[in-house]
């Protein structure tokens, strides 16, 4: 064969060295539909354990055999123990070997390969197969052919699979304000026993915070823990994706700089309880543990009714009684005015909702004021300007 990107009729080198893309091709692994990862860095072929369990088979392993790989679909395996180390210092662990049938366009080529519980893909055609079928590997076309017999075939290069996939919420979940609760992913692929989990940036924006971590799945499912940091409940639906988790090798390396420093809660509508006001509100953005019973403590008021004062569990509760009871008679009148004319009942309903939620402002009984601290300014409260 051919190094990796050599035209075969030696006209030209077909390597591109500002692209470096892995080389995965579609073949047929004991007559089954598989993406390939054509590797010549690899001495050998490589195929993962769980897809050896898919493959089609015309009679069962009997059970005397690994318990490890009973009922897999392939002809037999050669048991044998040992570790391979990757490129990245990763190792690999291998259980055994298996003969294999890799098709290409109608050419067949036979050779073994280990069985490994530990690779990031399914499998990689390694050096071993590549010299020993004659196949090249043009780069600049975007294909790889194989010559046998007087017969020539070319497949083409394919997108990688995927390696990122998204991680679900299980169940349907609420989480009390500051509260922490470790919940249960689901993740599609069956073939992957340890990921990084990255958190979904759209839950930082509602103030629900993951950690970044290194997980393991069991039964295509990972726990995670979650932190509600705002002062009301929240509710998380059945499918939310929580993440993503990333296939890895059973050996990682991770440096951390000592000073290394994020800000858990950002500024915006979802934690504004939490922002400090004044002063404080150039300061960075922590969150202080110890203002949690502070400010849980003016829970109870932040749904209390201003006119009888009386104390609800939720602000859609006390929403509800100020709008059957003790919101002033002006504000019902001036709300039914400007809604008089809508005919569609629901539309109106809708409407009404949104009039209700803000009816405070058509209040006039007594006067009111804005007051708000803008953030930069300069405070000449106390001083006296001289002209």
């Amino acid at each position: 064969g051919s190094d990796d990107g050599d035209d075969p009729w030696g006209a030209k080198k077909s390597s591109t060295p500002t692209t470096f893309a892995p080389i995965f091709v579609k073949i047929l692994c004991n007559n089954t539909p598989q993406k390939a990862l054509i590797d010549t860095g690899s001495a050998i072929t490589i195929i993962h354990q769980h897809l050896l369990n898919d493959i089609p088979h015309e009679k069962l392993l009997p059970k005397t055999m690994n318990h490890l790989l009973n009922d897999i679909s392939h002809e037999k395996l050669i048991p044998k123990t040992m570790n391979h180390l990757s490129a990245n210092c990763s190792t690999l662990n291998i259980i055994g070997e298996i003969p294999l049938e890799i098709n290409v366009n109608g050419i067949k080529t036979k050779l073994f390969a280990d069985v490994t519980t530990n690779l990031v893909t399914n499998l990689i055609l390694g050096s071993d197969w590549i010299q020993s079928n004659n196949v090249y590997i043009l780069t600049l076309e975007q294909r790889i052919m194989i010559r046998s017999r007087g017969k020539e075939v070319s497949t083409p290069f394919v997108k990688p699979p995927l390696l990122n996939y998204p991680a679900t919420l299980t169940n349907h979940i609420t989480l009390p304000p500051f509260s922490e609760k470790i919940v249960e992913a689901t993740v599609q692929p069956n073939n992957m026993t340890d990921v990084l989990f990255e958190p979904n940036p759209r839950l930082k924006n509602k103030a629900l915070f993951t950690a970044n971590a290194l997980l393991n799945i069991e039964n295509r499912t990972i726990k995670i823990s979650i932190i509600n940091a705002t002062n009301r409940q929240q509710t998380l639906s059945e499918g939310t994706k929580l993440g993503i988790v990333t296939q890895l090798s059973s050996t990682i390396g991770v440096t951390v700089p000592s000073n290394y420093l994020i800000e858990r809660i950002p500024k915006g509508k979802a934690c504004k309880e939490l922002i400090p006001e004044g002063k404080g509100v150039n300061r960075p953005n922590k969150l202080n543990f110890k203002n949690r019973l502070i400010t849980a403590s003016h829970e109870k008021q932040h749904h209390q009714c201003r006119k009888c004062h009386q104390h609800f569990n939720t602000g859609n509760n006390l929403f509800k009684h100020l709008r059957n009871q003790c919101y002033p008679e002006e504000i019902r009148l001036q709300i039914n005015k400007l809604t008089e004319h809508i005919s569609d009942d629901k539309q109106r309903e809708q409407i009404l909702k949104i009039l209700w939620k803000y009816g405070k402002l058509f209040d006039i009984s007594e006067p009111s004021k804005i007051d708000i601290i803008l953030k930069n300014a300069i405070d000449t409260e106390k001083k006296q300007i001289n002209y």
